[in-house]
């Protein structure tokens, strides 16, 4: 029997990736039942369903594995059962197209604010979004950062010029819901608590290898959101000073400091961001 090898490769392809779609075949009026008779060949201990399934079987709990150890806050709050469920659904309707597994979780925290879990669990979708920032960062591309020792060395005059960005390795949250103390309570190993239901913006960086994650005052968010777009030294000082309710020369350099600290800026080039006001 000539077998098409294309055809092939493609039929076993979808049924693999469609794991549920492989176990519904099994009466002789489905057309794929008839394909697969043909295709792929049984004998007394297997049929060519049962083959077909032991790959399909191993197919999803590969990347129920590994979106497991991607999402392991969002596994708990939900519990196994929902979580398998889950990854069901979210496989059909985004399954991996990279050849990387890295990548099978990318649109899981979106495709969660549609589900029916978010009845129960309203907050489970910026959950899982938090958690693939990490790993996210994790994997960012590394680049020099903006030292303190860098810093001293530019003349105080040309501070007002300078470009500066966050650090690709840097992602930054606008939550409506605390999920970082939850993403703490899980990762303790404390039993969590539903996270208040409040407004939070969310720093997530990379550090020696190391990620760290915390919430952001207002007037450091407003001013890390223009940071990320890319501006000069003096829009982020004016952007803190009309924010800031105290001494704003005192909170600009606790903020420069610690962003100098933390590595969470970089150097841009002064040409990429046009200066459009001095302090």
């Amino acid at each position: 029997m000539h077998v098409n090898l294309p055809e092939l490769q493609a039929f076993l392809y979808q049924l693999i990736t469609t794991p549920e779609r492989a176990k519904r075949i099994g009466n002789e009026c489905d057309s794929a039942f008839g394909a697969a008779q043909v295709l792929v060949r049984s004998d007394q201990r297997l049929s060519a369903i049962e083959r077909i399934n032991i790959y399909a079987d191993a197919y999803f709990h590969r990347l129920l594995d590994c979106l497991h150890e991607d999402f392991p806050a969002t596994s708990a709050v939900v519990g196994s059962d929902n979580f398998v469920a889950l990854v069901r659904d979210y496989l059909s309707a985004w399954p991996p197209t990279e050849p990387s597994i890295f990548y099978a979780g990318r649109y899981l925290p979106a495709f969660l604010r549609n589900h029916p879990l978010v009845r129960r669990w309203p907050f489970i979708s910026e959950l899982a979004r938090l958690e693939r920032a990490i790993l996210d960062v994790f994997h960012a591309a590394d680049v020099s950062t903006l030292s303190n020792e860098a810093m001293r060395a530019i003349p105080p005059q040309q501070w007002s010029t300078i470009g500066l960005k966050t650090h690709p390795a840097v992602e930054i949250l606008h939550n409506e819901w605390r999920v970082t103390d939850l993403l703490g309570d899980v990762q303790s190993g404390r039993e969590w608590e539903k996270p208040a239901h409040r407004k939070s913006t969310v720093i997530v960086w990379r550090q020696h290898a190391q990620v760290y994650h915390r919430d952001l005052q207002e007037v450091e968010a407003g001013a890390l959101a223009i940071l990320s777009d890319g501006a000069s030294f003096a829009v982020i000082c004016e952007e803190i000073a009309l924010a800031a309710e105290t001494d704003h020369i005192a909170l600009i350099g606790r903020l420069l400091a610690r962003w100098l600290e933390d590595g969470t800026i970089i150097r841009a080039d002064i040409h990429d961001f046009p200066i459009v006001s001095q302090v």
